[in-house]
């Protein structure tokens, strides 16, 4: 079912939040390629990523100027475009996966050099940051975007309920993953995630960790 009206918080993307999504794109000689990137939601039709230089979508984004988003639950195909791609048979003529609960195709606006001094990866100088205009929506059944900052928060609270039965190096793991584990939450989750955090929080400060 194609939208009409392009909002993209029918699918329960939220300005300001990030999602895990798979991006498919394809090359001046019709090569598909499929690829886990996030994606940030700026508004009701526009979406902003930061991609890496070197990868084929980054290419294919630069040299077509547009790309497909797709909304996916399935693992494998995460786990395979991330280490390697997708093969053709999983790609549907339009460019989105079969796979995929929804997505949405996406026409470029602007492309910026990308530095960001608080990334893990060395090289910060060496990513395009995205901004892109959405054109249209597709849902094929009801679905709601990826947000992984739910994902941590059950981590979490799965890791604070044996706490006091492991020993003191897997204390020290458990907190050494919750402080990873939050700065993702307040990066990209809901308000309701990042107040869970918080509660998780104060629990381990009540046990004597200062966080």
């Amino acid at each position: 079912m194609s939208i009409m009206e392009i909002d993209l918080s029918i699918i329960g993307m939220e300005r300001g939040r990030q999602y895990e999504t798979i991006i498919t794109t394809k090359n001046a000689q019709n090569v598909y390629n499929a690829a886990p990137i996030g994606v940030i939601c700026s508004g009701p039709d526009v979406i902003v990523n930061r991609i890496f230089k070197g990868s084929h979508t980054l290419e294919n984004i630069v040299e077509t100027r547009k790309f497909t988003v797709n909304i996916t639950y399935d693992p494998e195909i995460f786990y395979t475009s991330t280490l390697g791609n997708l093969p053709r048979n999983y790609f549907n003529e339009d460019l989105s996966l079969k796979c995929a609960e929804a997505y949405f195709k996406c026409e470029v606006i602007s492309l910026t050099e990308a530095v960001k001094q608080s990334d893990p990866v060395k090289k910060k100088d060496e990513a395009i940051v995205i901004k892109s205009k959405v054109t249209d929506i597709v849902i094929n059944k009801d679905t709601r975007a990826y947000n992984r900052g739910f994902g941590y928060v059950v981590e979490s609270l799965s890791n604070l309920s044996r706490f006091d039965m492991v020993s003191d190096d897997k204390k020290a793991e458990y907190i050494s993953k919750f402080r990873e584990a939050n700065r993702v939450v307040k990066k990209v989750g809901y308000r309701e995630d990042i107040k869970a955090m918080g509660l998780i929080k104060k629990e381990l400060r009540n046990k004597g960790y200062d966080l």
